[in-house]
């Protein structure tokens, strides 16, 4: 059994990110307590679980208990699976109804006296304890650290436009895509999409209708050492035009605003010629995950099209863009 602590800022996002590498990979979530996931699977997993974007951490899961003493019970009886030192660190989630103010040093007691030695300033294992409605325990074996995704924000690219989602963010939409090998972004910008999915290893397609979008893309994506792309000049409206291949996976995060982002054309009408567009290079079960303002009901316009409604995520992002992330399949 593992468990995945997940991030707080779009928890249904993140939970249904996890659940898609699971389904990648033959491992199903077993059971949620506010975010921390219990997680049924294998050490096939691990490179899956490598992939997500909002994500605190992850690990193996040793020990659940209703209790302390019935914790500090059972650790006596566990083989504990350490390298090196150890130290125990406790994450109190903001549904914690235990007191778990001494439990490191005790835990940490029980474990030392099975011969572990204990290293509080450099650890080699890191035990984690999570307190929520129940206890848990475990040895960390992957922590996202967050220098990583805020190193790719857009003002640290070569080529910066300011409006860009948060990597974190793009990572997770090219997940909830569950792409095995490529992924389009027909409405590239300045790339942001495309870095996080070229960073895993998948074949990135973009499209934008800028030039100059398309060449500080690419400058962007050579930057971060990705070689395995193709981007087009070209309207996002007419993919079929500029591709003779059917796509497995499909993600964007179209513009929301200006006349001038939006090439002149009313925003509405460019969101439902864009679905069009999509579903016609997305090979059947292919998915696409699209972000559009909470006015427009992605929904109902996505349905028109033929498409199918998997996942959506609402998040405010501050007084005068409210929006909507939607993962939608063919």
């Amino acid at each position: 059994m593992l468990y995945v602590e997940i991030l707080g800022n779009l928890p249904e996002m993140a939970r249904d990110e996890v659940k898609a590498m699971l389904e990648l990979a033959g491992g199903e979530i077993a059971g949620q307590d506010y975010l921390f996931l219990k997680v049924n699977a294998d050490e096939r997993v691990f490179p899956f679980l490598d992939r997500l974007g909002l994500t605190h951490e992850y690990g193996e899961l040793i020990i659940e208990a209703e209790s302390v003493e019935e914790l500090l019970e059972k650790a006596k009886e566990v083989e504990w699976p350490i390298e090196g030192a150890f130290k125990v660190d406790t994450e109190t989630m903001a549904n914690c109804r235990h007191n778990v103010l001494d439990l490191p040093r005790k835990l940490g007691a029980v474990i030392h006296a099975q011969g572990f030695r204990v290293n509080l300033s450099r650890p080699d294992t890191l035990v984690r304890v999570y307190c929520g409605e129940r206890l848990y325990a475990g040895i960390q074996l992957r922590f996202f650290d967050p220098k990583d995704f805020e190193g790719r924000k857009a003002h640290h690219r070569p080529f910066f436009r300011p409006i860009s989602l948060h990597p974190r963010v793009s990572r997770a939409l090219v997940n909830l895509t569950g792409a095995r090998k490529e992924l389009l972004d027909p409405m590239m910008g300045a790339g942001g999409i495309l870095i996080e999915a070229g960073l895993l290893g998948l074949k990135v397609y973009g499209v934008d209708i800028r030039p100059e979008m398309v060449e500080g893309a690419e400058m962007n994506l050579r930057h971060y050492g990705i070689k395995n792309y193709e981007l087009k000049l070209g309207d996002a409206t007419k993919l079929e035009e500029l591709f003779d291949k059917k796509f497995e996976a499909v993600a964007t995060d179209p513009p929301y605003g200006t006349s001038a982002t939006l090439a002149g054309r009313k925003r509405e009408e460019l969101y439902r010629k864009v679905l069009e567009s999509i579903y016609g290079v997305l090979e059947p079960g292919g998915r696409l995950a699209i972000a559009f303002p909470a006015s427009f009901d992605g929904k109902k316009e996505a349905e028109k099209v033929g498409f199918k409604l998997v996942g959506r995520y609402y998040q405010r992002v501050h007084k005068s863009l409210e929006r909507y992330f939607y993962v939608f399949e063919k």
